[in-house]
């Protein structure tokens, strides 16, 4: 245990939790797609496969990539020991835990108890060392895990009473805590990674006011969700919806330089963050009646957003922390397109054809096989 405490995997959040995270996210959705379609046996986890899927996609995937993001950004914030050895195993034991727990045949009771600790966990370990250093300005992000970690308890609850309802706002106002916490992150991280990648000086503008507007919208925006606010049209939530998605945009405009198109790495994070302005105005166009269908707000930020973001965050910062050149190999460039896919045929297809939620699920899972093709090797070895 000692020696594999040691093991390079180890050295540091992102790496296990980057594998862990998009191995997951490759299966998860190849089972749903498989379920989907029939080519699965009867059995099914606790509350059913469309419970296991609103559980595992925002808490199990995206809480992986979180997690691993955190657990790396958080000793550069502050200057001190990013989590290591047998405390990142534990966590890592946690989470994984959890991940089988949904395949073994548990009392509900049992089942909660063993998704519950990871968030919790992961915000006491950030959060003494953002306290220690007194980082205040990232104290919002101790809170949407907070928030988090009561959107899955309410999931949970959903899951336990069979209560479908109660399932459907908790994975949802998720959804939007994680959109909320994206944009905070991105925020910050992407004009950096633009004016590094292009040699921009100064780098691009993120305003302050937009980067706490657009936390603030998307608080209210995961509230009106666990409230069910957003089961029927609402004008102010349309205009809530409206500024967000305008200042997503405005981002988006403020960071732009043509030399993006040539760097895959800055391209597959700049369009990801798109599905943000997406997603917002088809919750604005859902609330004022110009389309019937809200998930397709929803998968556009649960696919091309979130996935996108995630695919293209991780393969930034998996060459950048093991001291590789950010010149990303043609097989995981290939998947940043079939993710942008992925989100196109979600979004624009499953309307018109059936073959969309087919589509869509291959597109991403090849995604995520193709980062674990190529980056599988680069997490396990030490750092260059």
């Amino acid at each position: 245990m000692r020696a594999l405490g040691l093991a390079p995997l180890f050295s540091l959040g992102f790496r296990p939790f980057f594998l862990a995270g998009a191995g997951f996210a490759a299966i998860a959705v190849a089972v749903w797609g498989l379920w989907l379609y029939g080519r699965l046996p009867d059995a099914q986890p606790i509350g059913g496969m469309l419970a296991w899927h609103r559980h595992e996609m925002p808490f199990g995937f995206a809480a992986a990539i979180i997690g691993g993001f955190l657990l790396t950004a958080v000793p550069n914030w502050t200057g001190l020991p990013g989590l290591h050895g047998r405390s990142l195993m534990g966590l890592m034991l946690v989470w994984l835990l959890a991940r089988l727990a949904w395949m073994m045949p548990l009392p509900a009771v049992l089942l909660i108890a063993a998704q519950l600790p990871f968030l919790p966990l992961l915000a006491w370990f950030i959060g003494r060392d953002l306290l220690k250093a007194s980082k205040r300005d990232n104290y919002p992000v101790l809170l949407v895990i907070a928030l988090l970690t009561g959107c899955q308890f309410m999931t949970l609850a959903g899951v336990a009473t069979d209560d479908s309802d109660l399932q459907r706002r908790g994975a949802l106002a998720a959804l939007w805590l994680v959109g909320a916490l994206m944009s905070v992150i991105g925020g910050r991280v992407i004009p950096f990674f633009i004016q590094r990648g292009l040699n921009r000086l100064p780098a691009p503008v993120t305003s302050p006011w937009a980067t706490h507007t657009l936390l603030i919208g998307g608080l209210l925006a995961a509230l009106s969700f666990a409230t069910a606010l957003n089961d029927v049209p609402s004008p102010w939530l349309s205009g809530l919806f409206l500024l967000m998605g305008s200042l997503h945009l405005l981002r988006l405009w403020r960071w732009y330089d043509r030399g993006i198109w040539g760097v895959p790495l800055l391209w597959s994070l700049y369009l990801a963050y798109a599905w943000l302005v997406v997603a917002a105005l088809a919750m604005t166009l859902w609330h004022t009646g110009l389309i019937s269908q809200q998930s397709l707000a929803t998968h556009s930020l649960a696919v091309g957003g979130i996935g996108g973001l995630s695919l293209a965050m991780i393969a930034r910062v998996s060459l950048g922390h093991t001291g590789r050149a950010l010149t990303p190999s043609k097989t995981i460039v290939l998947g940043f397109i079939l993710l942008m896919m992925a989100g196109v045929y979600r979004v624009l297809l499953v309307p018109f054809s059936a073959s969309g939620l087919g589509l869509s699920a291959l597109f991403w899972c090849a995604a995520f096989t193709l980062f674990l093709m190529n980056y599988t090797s680069i997490l396990l070895r030490t750092r260059v």
